[in-house]
């Protein structure tokens, strides 16, 4: 952002928004100027996509004010935000993935024609002008559930531009995004400040917001804390500043003492989706004591890797041995009872069931068990009790036990699960994602847990896209590439040049 343009776009000043239980933003002012990206921080659950949905309309304040452009406003719908220039990508897309690119831009804001009829190809013109002018290379007429989860961004973002937004609110962008797709949409985000284009930019991921903003702001419980310089910030001071506390960022652990061999994979073959070959003849081990990490660009068979193991997905091929038992065919249940702990990769889908209270979602896999029942009759205090030690026990940020999971911020989902997963014996723990989309403390807590269980003799397999947590945890890492594992390294030969390039299918 140039010296020059300093004019002030988008104003929060005083914004409170209180709910049942929890006050979430107290007396928040930020300010966004023309042209510059500004980070928004802050620990899950300190109020950073509330005070967005408020300035996209979707949430009101109870007090506090909102400008546009130096207008006083009142957005009562996102359609008044949109009709004001704001744009808003959320974490989750909001696409149709049956329609095409066009069909989803120009849905809400159809071009028609003649009597009333439909203008796909003028939609598909002007994406592909969109598509030009700001460096999003998109084909207009390609079905959206055919598109990479990068494709699918910039799609997005071109929905947001064809409503004129100069204003651009991106969720956790990089999310679900390759380290590659991550760098393209910084240079994205580059070129549409370029043109002019303020962006609001909402991540846990501190390399990111110090490599691509222009200022950094701060929540800490609900308040504004700071505004940080990103030329002269650290990733320790702003993990400092967001928690509280100064945070511990490499992950601390003894060399591993490993077992014997608690998961066995022989030419293992599982089909995708759409039934085509996803893991192709995999052969793995993992030693009770020892957390063996998967590293790959996501997309090359981890996700169906991960359920053929927990009994989610189906085996075409091979075999699996858990704790000496042949689970080859075992079902979800019988995993579980056989010491299987199960982070998912997708904590909303295969993680919790969102209606449900805390509570409930505490004891989902073992609540026909004692003392959570008795034959059909369910021991609603016991369940409750377990749920109040497991809250204080996990840190799990929450009014009540009984809460409804959706309620939660997305890391408090994620130390739900946590805490369910390591309440109960385990010989085997696959985690998936364990702390994607989570600020640094949920991190480093999490982190904690997984090298605690290690320590007590369980074996890990762990699953992560972010290749500093592999190399942050794992004792061996295997690089995952087309359905294949590549290569196994001990964790003193795994750098970050050699993995990279055997996660991009290059010998190393």
């Amino acid at each position: 952002m140039s010296d020059a343009s300093k004019t002030i776009v988008l104003e929060a000043r005083g914004i409170t928004k209180r709910f049942p239980g929890v006050l979430a933003n107290d007396r928040v002012d930020l300010t966004l100027h023309k042209g510059e990206i500004l980070a928004l921080l802050g620990e899950n659950g300190a109020g950073k996509s509330t005070l967005m949905n408020m300035l996209y309309g979707l949430y009101h304040p109870d007090e506090g004010e909102i400008w546009i452009k130096g207008e006083k406003v009142a957005l009562k719908n996102p359609r008044d935000a949109i009709d004001r220039g704001i744009g808003m990508v959320h974490q989750h897309f909001q696409l149709v993935p049956v329609m095409t690119v066009a069909e989803n831009v120009m849905l809400g804001s159809e071009v028609t024609r003649g009597a009333g009829y439909l203008d796909v190809r003028e939609a598909e013109r002007q994406v592909r002008k969109l598509s030009q002018q700001y460096g999003l290379e998109v084909d207009p007429t390609a079905v959206v559930e055919d598109l990479p989860v990068g494709t699918q961004q910039r799609v997005e973002i071109i929905k947001a531009l064809y409503r004129h937004a100069d204003v651009l609110i991106l969720d956790e962008p990089t999310a679900v995004l390759t380290p590659q797709e991550a760098q393209e949409l910084f240079r994205i985000m580059r070129d549409l400040t370029n043109q002019g284009v303020s962006i609001i930019f909402i991540t846990h991921k501190l390399k990111e917001v110090l490599a691509v903003s222009d200022r950094i702001g701060v929540l800490r419980a609900g308040q504004y804390v700071g505004t940080a310089d990103p030329k002269t910030a650290t990733e320790a001071s702003l993990a400092e500043m967001m928690v509280g506390r100064k945070v511990i960022l490499q992950v601390e652990k003894a060399p591993a003492q490993p077992g014997e061999a608690v998961l066995q994979v022989k030419s293992l073959y599982v089909k995708d989706d759409r039934g085509q070959t996803a893991v192709a003849g995999i052969d793995l081990t993992v030693h009770a004591g020892e957390i063996l990490g998967i590293a790959g660009v996501q997309g090359n068979g981890q996700r169906e890797l991960v359920e053929a193991l927990t009994g989610i997905r189906p085996i075409e091929e091979g075999q699996v041995t858990i704790a000496g038992q042949d689970s080859t065919h075992f079902t979800p249940r019988k995993n579980t009872e056989l010491g299987v702990a199960h982070i998912p990769e997708d904590r909303e889908k295969h993680g919790l069931v969102m209606a449900y209270s805390l509570a409930d979602n505490m004891v989902l896999n073992n609540y026909y068990q004692k003392p959570y029942a008795s034959g059909i009759v369910m021991h609603n205090d016991a369940i409750y009790a377990h749920g109040v030690q497991l809250v204080e026990q996990f840190d799990v940020r929450t009014p009540s036990v009984m809460t409804p999971a959706s309620n939660l911020s997305g890391g408090n989902k994620q130390k739900v699960i946590v805490a369910r997963e390591f309440s109960r014996p385990t010989k085997l723990l696959i985690a998936a994602q364990p702390t994607r989309g989570i600020d640094v403390g949920s991190i480093e807590f999490i982190h904690k847990q997984i090298v605690a269980q290690r320590d007590e003799g369980v074996a890990v397999l762990l699953v992560s896209a972010e290749l500093d947590e592999v190399l942050g945890l794992a004792d061996r890492v295997a690089v995952m590439f087309d359905g294949r594992i590549v290569k196994t390294l001990p964790i003193t030969e795994a750098t970050r040049e050699r993995v990279g390039l055997l996660m991009a299918g290059s010998e190393a």
